[in-house]
């Protein structure tokens, strides 16, 4: 843990304000979901909550089946971080940060399927791969992540069947997060 040198006052409702920075930094927005742990040393830690991540297992053996049917290696993430990843090395991906990009393509609740005459969209930072194919994991009316197959070159394209099977996997998880 890293000591911000920020301290701040409990309110009379039993409120705190999380500084400016630190919601920037951490990428956290209004209505975010914050988990609180406590330590018997007296702690309260706040981390955000990631409803993608409680089915993780499920994930990554969703994305092991993606990458058999399509071809395609396949990550399936939260709003902020890979939770999933199949015909990849994982430990290139998994809890990589997703790009500021995808974080606004999935905040808009759209997806993205790429034809050769489309720009390139990198989903995760520091990984040299671009999305094919994406769609935004939605429960609730909220957006929790999104399933992303990735290129394996430079002219990967999306078609009919990748569209539709992000679109049935992020429907798939949209589905299991109602029922958490």
């Amino acid at each position: 843990m890293k000591a911000t040198g920020i301290v701040r006052r409990i309110d009379d409702l039993g409120r705190v304000v999380i500084p400016k920075e630190i919601r920037r930094t951490m990428r956290i927005r209004e209505g975010t979901p914050l988990e609180i742990y406590t330590s018997v040393d007296g702690e309260v830690i706040f981390r955000k909550y990631s409803p993608v991540g409680e089915i993780s297992y499920n994930a990554d053996q969703y994305a092991d089946v993606l990458y058999k049917v399509s071809g395609m290696p396949t990550v399936i993430c939260d709003r902020d971080h890979v939770v999933a990843a199949s015909g990849i090395q994982k430990k290139e991906v998994l809890e990589r940060r997703v790009s500021s990009s995808l974080e606004d393509l999935i905040e808009q609740r759209k997806g993205l399927f790429r034809t050769a005459n489309d720009a390139k969209l990198n989903p995760i930072e520091g990984v040299n791969r671009f999305a094919v194919a994406c769609a935004p994991i939605l429960a609730d009316g909220d957006v929790n992540g999104a399933v992303i197959m990735l290129s394996e070159n430079d002219s990967s394209v999306s078609d009919e069947k990748k569209k539709v099977l992000v679109e049935a996997a992020a429907m798939y998880f949209g589905k299991q997060m109602e029922q958490i």
